[in-house]
C-alpha cells in the first residue's frame, strides 16, 4: 500500500537524488561526536528509503560517500567505512522484504576490498528486485564519472578496432558509459542541513534536476519530510530550457 497522503500519484518524480548533509554539525550541537552523527544519518537513510518505497518511487540515489570525503580524518574514514559495511550486511533482510535493488555509482577500485566485496554482493543478491531502486553513491564524483564514461568509451572503441575520435562521440553516447546508464535523470535533487550546492553529485545526470533545499540535518529527516520534498516538486512547472 502507498502511503503518499497528499501527493499525486501520477506526477511522481521517477528518481529522486539525495544529498545527505549535516551529520557532524547534527551531532556537534548535541555535544555527541561525529560517530554518533553518522549512525543516526543511517537511520534516517533507513526511514527515508523505507518511505520512498511506500510512496511508489522508482528510483532513490544516496550521497553516502563522495570522491572528496577522502580529504576527511583517516580515524572518521574508516569509520565511514565499517558502517557501510555493516549496514549492506545487515540490512539484507529489510532490502528482501521490501523488494528493493540495490546499485552502485562511483568507483569501487580506490574502495578497500572487504567494502568492494560487500557492494558487489548487495548489487547482486539484489538484482532480481522489483521494487524501489536504490542507488548507493559511493566513493563517488560527477566529475570523476564523467571522465571513467569517457576512459570506457575509448576502451569500448579501441576494443572494435577503432580509432577514438571525439567527433564521434554524442551525448547519447557517452550517456550509455556511466555508472548506472539504466538509471532516469534525477527529477528531483535534495539537500539537506542548509547548505545550497550540488558538491559534485550526478552533474551530467542533473542539467535539469529541480532543486529542493532543507534545512534540517539528516539524522533529523524522515518520510514525512520526503513527502514535503514531492510535494514541493509536484507545484513547480518544468520547462526544460523551453519558452514560457
Amino acid at each position: 500500500m502507498n502511503h503518499n497522503g497528499p501527493l499525486d500519484p501520477d506526477r511522481l518524480p521517477a528518481h529522486v537524488g539525495i544529498i545527505m548533509d549535516g551529520n557532524g554539525r547534527w551531532a556537534k550541537r548535541r555535544g555527541k561526536s561525529r560517530r554518533y552523527g553518522h549512525r543516526e544519518g543511517l537511520k534516517a537513510a533507513k526511514r527515508v528509503v523505507k518511505a520512498a518505497s511506500d510512496i511508489g518511487l522508482n528510483t532513490l540515489s544516496l550521497y553516502v560517500f563522495s570522491t572528496e570525503n577522502w580529504k576527511r580524518a583517516e580515524r572518521e574514514i574508516s569509520y565511514l567505512m565499517l558502517l557501510i559495511k555493516i549496514h549492506l550486511k545487515k540490512e539484507f533482510d529489510f532490502y528482501r522484504k521490501n523488494r528493493i535493488r540495490i546499485v552502485h555509482s562511483g568507483d569501487l577500485q580506490r574502495l578497500p576490498p572487504d567494502i568492494k566485496d560487500e557492494v558487489r554482493r548487495a548489487v547482486d543478491e539484489t538484482a532480481v528486485y522489483n521494487g524501489l531502486t536504490v542507488n548507493l553513491a559511493i566513493n563517488y564524483g560527477g566529475r570523476d564519472e564523467i571522465i571513467r564514461a569517457v576512459g570506457r568509451w575509448i576502451s569500448n572503441e579501441s576494443g572494435n578496432g577503432k580509432t577514438p575520435d571525439h567527433r564521434d562521440l554524442t551525448e547519447k553516447k557517452l550517456s550509455l558509459y556511466l555508472d548506472n546508464p539504466g538509471v532516469p535523470d534525477p527529477d528531483l535533487i535534495i539537500r539537506t542541513s542548509g547548505e545550497m550546492r550540488i558538491s559534485n553529485f550526478l552533474l551530467w545526470e542533473s542539467p535539469y534536476s529541480e532543486l529542493y533545499f532543507s534545512t534540517k540535518c539528516w539524522p533529523e529527516w524522515d518520510g514525512q519530510d520526503l513527502i514535503e520534498a514531492i510535494d514541493s516538486y509536484q507545484k513547480r512547472e518544468r520547462r526544460f530550457g523551453c519558452s514560457e
